[in-house]
C-alpha cells in the first residue's frame, strides 16, 4: 500500500520548497536535455536567465502550487529551450528542475515560444507543481 497525505501536508511541504530556495531566486532556462539530477552540472546553452520576486509562487491548494505573476526577461542566448533549473539566489545552488515547453505542451514549465533568439523577449505562462502521495 502507498502512503498518502492530507491535502494540508502536501501543501505545506509545496509551499517548504518555495521558502527552501529563497527570495530573488533564479530560473534558469536551457537548451537541450535537463542533467540527470539537481547535484549534477547544468547542460545545455543557457538562454535566459531571470532573478525571480520575492514572493514567486501562489499559496499551495489542492496538493498544487502554481507561479505567482508574470515571470519574464530577456533572452541572451539562441536556441530551443529544453529544461529549467531553479536556483537559490547566488546562481550556485540547484533546487529543482524540469522540462520545457510550449504553451499547452505540458511540459513541467510552460513558455510563449521555446525557440529563443538572443534579445527576445522570454514569458512563463505556465508552471505547476503537483505534490505526490494522494
Amino acid at each position: 500500500m502507498a502512503i498518502q497525505l492530507s491535502i494540508t501536508a502536501r501543501n505545506n511541504r509545496l509551499d517548504q520548497v518555495e521558502s527552501t530556495v529563497g527570495t530573488a531566486a533564479k530560473l534558469r532556462i536551457h537548451a537541450g536535455a535537463q542533467p540527470a539530477n539537481c547535484a549534477a552540472a547544468d547542460s545545455g546553452t543557457l538562454l535566459v536567465e531571470l532573478t525571480l520576486p520575492s514572493d514567486w509562487m501562489n499559496p499551495a491548494s489542492g496538493g498544487t502550487k502554481t507561479l505567482l505573476g508574470t515571470w519574464s526577461a530577456t533572452a541572451t542566448g539562441t536556441g530551443s529551450a529544453g529544461h529549467f533549473r531553479i536556483k537559490d539566489s547566488a546562481g550556485t545552488t540547484c533546487h529543482f528542475q524540469g522540462s520545457v515547453t510550449a504553451t499547452s505542451g505540458g511540459g513541467d514549465m510552460e513558455l510563449d515560444n521555446i525557440s529563443i533568439a538572443s534579445g527576445q523577449t522570454v514569458a512563463v505562462t505556465t508552471s505547476t507543481w503537483t505534490d505526490a502521495n494522494a
